[in-house]
């Protein structure tokens, strides 16, 4: 449902309960505040400090999340540089098991 068609739905609620106008100040304050709870408890809203804590967990997540990528990137680099620094031991282990490097034949 729209939030168009919900206020819509609000409005013609709002305007069925002051038909009665001739009722007590008080209880038309009481009447529209009951329509209004009813009508923001069916919407997904939050109230604005749920709000403003979500945003603060979302940004620290996002700063932490970001840590953990520049960490991860500076692994991966660190494994790489290793790995380019040492010699390929398992075509040295390869050559050494087939006999290549003294001429016998297997």
């Amino acid at each position: 449902m729209s939030t168009h068609d919900r206020f819509e739905r609000l409005a013609k609620q709002l305007g069925d309960k002051l038909q009665g106008a001739s009722q007590a100040p008080g209880d038309i304050q009481r009447n529209v505040q009951g329509v209004l709870r009813g009508a923001m408890e069916r919407m997904d809203i939050v109230s604005r400090e749920d709000f403003d804590i979500m945003m603060d967990v979302l940004t620290r997540t996002r700063e932490r999340v970001e840590a953990l990528e520049t960490q991860v990137a500076a692994l991966e680099n660190a494994l790489h540089s290793e790995r380019a620094s040492q010699p390929d031991t398992a075509a040295l282990a390869e050559d050494d098991t087939d006999g290549s490097r003294d001429g016998a034949q297997p």
